[in-house]
């Protein structure tokens, strides 16, 4: 049956044309620069680097370096800060310019404890005019576009998240990234859409619908209940890097596109395996990749039974060895 909702061409960002307006979710710890490139040729349009502290104690860590690595993307290149203070985030985003970002995303959804406890991240809407101090002052810092990623609100008692997303607009903000939960909620329960309706239908800035968005019948139902410019995936890209294709192709068509074949499936994870031996080094890129292996096992038939050998292994040839042993042995279906 061919689908009711037909995918919007793009989503403009300032002078950036996304197409197809499938995003890939910043995730602390996963959307390194090896999983944004796969996502990127696997069918996301747009991918936003894992989220960096916008701290100078922490700003030049190695790990924040690495985070902010965007060499040799495909634009728009997007860095996502994180931070409290507004002088300090938009002295991070000046760098984060400097070092090649084309689009600065600040973070006011993450509902991490120890983001929340620092007073950053979703913990930042409770305090509206403190919102409207940093996206002002960032927006003024840098000649690029500055998007806000944030949820519905505080709390269930403070869903505030219209707002945010007026103040957000009067700020200059390009553009929105919407999970449909509150801070309260964290990843709790099922995503709530209404609000991400009500922003999208008061905003004239382009708004991301995020959250739960698992599947191709999934966002197009997302899209169609909230009206939302493009969609944002997170967690459901973890060990399915492809799903931004099923979904523009289902999107576009009212069909699926089979599942990768076993020979596609193999050459998917091992393109991963070398770009994060590559990044990372031989010896912490076995231990990143071990958990985007978990990830692929869990959606082969009898996978999980391979996780302990998997993960006791510690060299790349190791790794590489095992997942032939693993191709072998298992019936491949995506």
């Amino acid at each position: 049956m061919m689908s009711s909702f037909v995918l919007a061409t793009a989503v403009q960002i300032g002078p950036y044309r996304i197409d197809p307006p499938l995003a890939l979710a910043p995730m602390a710890g996963i959307t390194d620069k090896p999983f944004r490139q796969l996502c990127r040729k696997l069918g996301a349009g747009y991918a936003v680097a894992e989220m960096t502290s916008a701290d100078p104690k922490l700003r030049d860590s190695a790990l924040s370096l690495k985070r902010r690595d965007l060499q040799g993307e495909a634009s728009p290149r997007a860095v996502q800060l994180l931070g409290f203070d507004p002088q300090m985030l938009a002295e991070a985003a000046r760098q984060a310019v400097d070092e090649g970002a084309q689009i600065v995303d600040l973070n006011m959804g993450c509902p991490a404890k120890r983001v929340c406890n620092r007073e950053a991240g979703s913990a930042l809407l409770k305090d509206e005019a403190l919102v409207a101090r940093i996206l002002e002052t960032v927006v003024r810092a840098v000649k690029v576009p500055v998007t806000l990623k944030m949820r519905t609100g505080y709390s269930r008692a403070m869903k505030n998240g219209l707002r945010i997303a007026r103040i957000a607009e009067d700020c200059g903000i390009a553009a929105l990234a919407i999970h449909g939960r509150t801070r309260e909620d964290r990843f709790l329960g099922e995503a709530e859409y209404e609000t991400i309706a009500a922003i999208k239908a008061t905003v004239r800035i382009p708004v991301w619908a995020n959250g739960d968005i698992d599947s191709p019948e999934k966002a197009e139902r997302v899209l169609c209940q909230t009206g939302a410019d493009g969609l944002m995936i997170g967690r459901a890209a973890q060990g399915r890097p492809w799903i931004f294709r099923e979904i523009a192709h289902f999107l576009a068509t009212g069909k699926h596109l089979p599942p990768p074949s076993g020979e596609a499936l193999i050459m998917i994870i091992h393109e991963h395996l070398e770009a994060l031996h590559a990044h990372y080094g031989r010896e912490q890129g076995v231990l990143i990749a071990r958990k985007h292996l978990t990830w692929y096992l869990e959606r082969l038939p009898q996978g999980r039974a391979f996780r302990p050998w998997l993960m006791s292994l510690q060299t790349p040839e190791a790794q590489r060895a095992a997942l032939e042993r693993v191709f072998a042995e298992l019936p491949l279906a995506a």
